[in-house]
């Protein structure tokens, strides 16, 4: 056989190979690792602040040079001047512009005005017909028309290009006061009102005639005794049955007693209702007080403040009528005659009859001056005489000589 030649190779060196001292890696690196510290995690940034990955900067940034900045100043006072010319021409032409005039008072629109007539509010923009609508001062306008004793709030407007609107609320007049000879109207605030000369809207009032009101008074007094008024009338409207109606006149120059007239068969009885309670009361007098016109038909006053019993006072000159049966339960006593005994069954209210100074006690009176004066003589004889205030009082006291007060 055959053997097949061998292929030479270069023999190789017996010298070691050269091999890098650093360790083996791989050819992929892990950019994580070597940029880790430039990009902090988002859970550790501050609170309240976000980093943004987009930062923008201005192509043009602020003048550096001298000259630079005084071209850019002047250029912006160049353009505010511009800027400020151009609004003055253009109030200059708005000013001017006789479009923009009032050309009559027909400009003027007013609107809710019930009391007052429209010539006594256009008279307020008299000096505003044939002028500038920017001229007119609205503030100026509305103070002057809210001191109108009507007017309780008042709105004036421009409505381009040449006419005014203003609305008005009025007053509400919640009673009739008197002032003297004179009747005029007062709102829940105390404000007096007269009465509306061309004699709109007066008709329907219904509501009664206030006494203790003065146009002297300060506002803030006016103010308190019509709230007293406004608890009184609610009061008495609580259970529907319109009884302020009935009023004739609210006397209010008392807080603490609160008077009223009531119509009666033709005659006025005047009422002492307090300061409390005013329904109750006047249940308690309109149930007795037939009771009180048949037993004292010269009744002309009712005292209803006290719990327990009532105080009837007579009209000047009348002598309070005779007892009455005890199933009434009202006792009453003539001028000259001695108090009646009391009734055996206890009424749920007393009255307590006080006529006005009557004839019989004129003439007691008489006496007992005469008297007094003969004693004051006799002592001035015999020796030094008494205390002057003393023996007029002494005198004073036979006015109440004669029994005026029952109380059964």
């Amino acid at each position: 056989m055959l053997e097949a030649p061998e292929q030479d190779y270069a023999h190789e060196p017996a010298v070691p190979r050269r091999t890098s001292a650093a360790p083996r890696r791989k050819l992929r690196r892990d950019l994580t690792e070597d940029f880790a510290d430039d990009f902090p995690d988002e859970d550790d940034a501050p609170t309240g602040r976000r980093q943004r990955g987009v930062r923008l900067r201005f192509r043009w940034g602020l003048p550096r040079t001298k000259w630079s900045r005084m071209a850019a100043g002047f250029a912006l006072v160049l353009l505010a001047g511009i800027i400020a010319g151009a609004l003055l021409l253009v109030r200059n032409m708005v000013m001017h512009d006789p479009r923009f005039f009032i050309q009559s008072a027909s400009s003027i629109e007013i609107q809710g005005n019930v009391h007052l007539t429209r010539d006594e509010l256009v008279n307020i923009f008299g000096q505003d017909v044939e002028r500038n609508i920017f001229y007119v001062s609205l503030a100026q306008r509305r103070t002057e028309l809210q001191q109108l004793p009507w007017v309780e709030h008042a709105t004036v407007m421009r409505l381009l290009p040449n006419r005014l609107r203003v609305l008005i609320v009025e007053r509400t007049p919640v009673a009739f006061v008197r002032q003297g000879s004179r009747i005029g109207l007062v709102d829940a605030s105390g404000v007096l009102l007269d009465m509306p000369p061309h004699g709109q809207g007066d008709a329907h009032y219904s509501f009664p005639v206030v006494t203790g009101i003065l146009s002297g008074d300060p506002a803030s007094t006016r103010a308190a005794r019509m709230k007293i008024f406004e608890q009184f009338t609610t009061d008495l409207d609580s259970s529907g049955e319109k009884i302020s109606e009935k009023l004739s006149e609210v006397d209010l120059s008392n807080p603490e007693d609160v008077r009223a007239l009531i119509p009666d068969q033709g005659k006025d009885v005047l009422v002492h209702f307090g300061d409390t309670d005013f329904l109750n009361r006047y249940r308690k007098f309109e149930e007795h007080l037939p009771e009180w016109r048949m037993q004292y038909p010269a009744l002309s006053s009712v005292d209803m403040r006290y719990e327990r019993q009532v105080v009837l006072e007579m009209q000047p000159g009348t002598a309070a009528a005779g007892s009455v049966s005890a199933d009434s339960g009202v006792a009453g006593t003539d001028a000259a005659s001695t108090p009646s005994a009391p009734a055996p069954v206890q009424p749920a209210v007393k009255p307590v009859v006080k006529p006005k100074a009557n004839a019989h006690a004129r003439v007691n009176k008489k006496a007992a001056v005469s008297k007094w004066r003969a004693a004051k003589a006799k002592r001035r004889k015999v020796s030094a005489k008494a205390h002057p205030r003393v023996l007029q009082h002494s005198g004073r006291s036979s006015h109440y000589h004669s029994s005026q007060v029952v109380r059964p």
